[in-house]
């Protein structure tokens, strides 16, 4: 795989940032608190990476405009009630994003996070200035449509057979599938490797640094 790709997209939650226990809790007390069914775990880890409104619309299906609405709004409060810091990145995430830039690759991401999410977490963490581009569900189109990463391909210039998809979720893999890109698929995040494999990643790794020994 050494030399293969010039662009590395990566997904943000789950995949550099150890996010997901935090954000299913979110999605959880929003539930709760308009009275919804409050989903399993792993309900609400499964729409993870999803828009917001997409991922209340799978979770919530019941609930009409103004509940959803609600629910996107409490769901909002929680979630910007936490600090994030660069020691909520996984381990050796922040070493390895300046190693790859430093041997030229060019560095994106592609979230189902809110503008206003991503932006807080990239200065929390001290990362913005490591990515080319950054792409947002609420400014493009949300996982699985391919929209986002054709964006970042044209912003950085970069040939689909020359990138790379980096993503712990099934909707990061699909999205790569329809965007015709390779991908790897990390099973430290919202699904397993056994779901991951499902949507033809090039490897399956434990964690993001892994990603090192490869290229």
């Amino acid at each position: 795989m050494k030399n293969r790709f010039d662009l590395i997209i990566f997904d943000w939650d789950g995949t550099l940032i150890d996010s997901i226990d935090w954000i299913t809790h979110c999605l959880q007390t929003a539930g709760a608190r308009c009275g919804c069914a409050v989903p399993e775990r792993q309900a609400a880890k499964d729409v993870i990476g999803l828009s917001i409104d997409k991922a209340m619309r799978a979770l919530f299906p019941e609930a009409d405009e103004t509940i959803r609405a609600q629910l996107v709004s409490h769901y909002s409060q929680e979630y910007f009630s936490k600090q994030i810091s660069g020691d909520d990145l996984f381990a050796g995430v922040y070493d390895m994003l300046v190693q790859l830039k430093a041997l030229g690759y060019q560095l994106a991401v592609a979230t189902g996070k809110t503008r206003a999410g991503l932006d807080e977490a990239l200065t929390g963490t001290g990362t913005a200035e490591l990515f080319c581009a950054t792409r947002c569900a609420d400014e493009t189109a949300s996982k699985p449509d391919p929209r986002m990463l054709n964006e970042i391909m044209r912003h950085a210039n970069v040939a689909k057979e020359r990138t790379l998809m980096v993503g712990d979720s099934i909707h990061d893999l699909q999205m790569a599938l329809n965007a015709q890109i390779a991908s790897i698929g990390v099973s430290c995040g919202a699904h397993s490797e056994a779901f991951l494999q499902h949507y033809q990643p090039l490897y399956c790794l434990r964690e993001p640094t892994q990603l090192l020994e490869l290229i």
